[in-house]
């Protein structure tokens, strides 16, 4: 089982801005980028044009940390200062389970854990002391 924490920047339509100059600043290299208009459809939900090309989910390699980012999604609130968030990552579904549901506790819940496109059970919570984390679970390719 493995178990990482990753620093997650929640940007407001800068991300891809943002992931060029810590490419230049820090030397990072990208491993995943992927905008919003290419992720799979739902057509319960079209995509607005004006969300097509901000960062759905973005992970950058400096030195041997990684670094992830994504765009709020347009009209979405954003205020500068919250838009870190740490990103638990483990490639156990049960343990996911156990942290997200300890985390919730007298938190909130932001997503509710579940399965997506991407992850077997992945949800956002932000605890008790006001910190917000993503519970990814490895196993699907993005």
């Amino acid at each position: 089982m493995t178990l990482r924490l990753i620093p997650y920047l929640v940007m407001d339509g800068n991300a891809k801005e943002a992931i060029q100059f810590y490419e230049k600043a820090l030397d990072a290299k990208i491993l995943f980028y992927q905008t919003f208009g290419e992720m799979p459809e739902n057509p319960e939900f079209p995509l607005p044009e004006e969300a097509k090309d901000r960062v759905s989910h973005a992970m950058v390699r400096v030195g041997e940390s990684d670094l992830m980012f994504s765009d709020t999604f347009p009209g979405q609130p954003h205020q500068s200062g919250s838009q870190v968030t740490i990103c638990i990552s483990t490639n156990d579904k049960e343990k996911s389970k156990r942290i997200y549901e300890a985390l919730k506790q007298g938190g909130q819940v932001n997503m509710p854990l579940q399965e997506t496109f991407f992850s077997p059970a992945y949800g956002i919570v932000t605890d008790k002391f006001g910190v917000t984390f993503q519970i990814n679970t490895e196993g699907k390719q993005q």
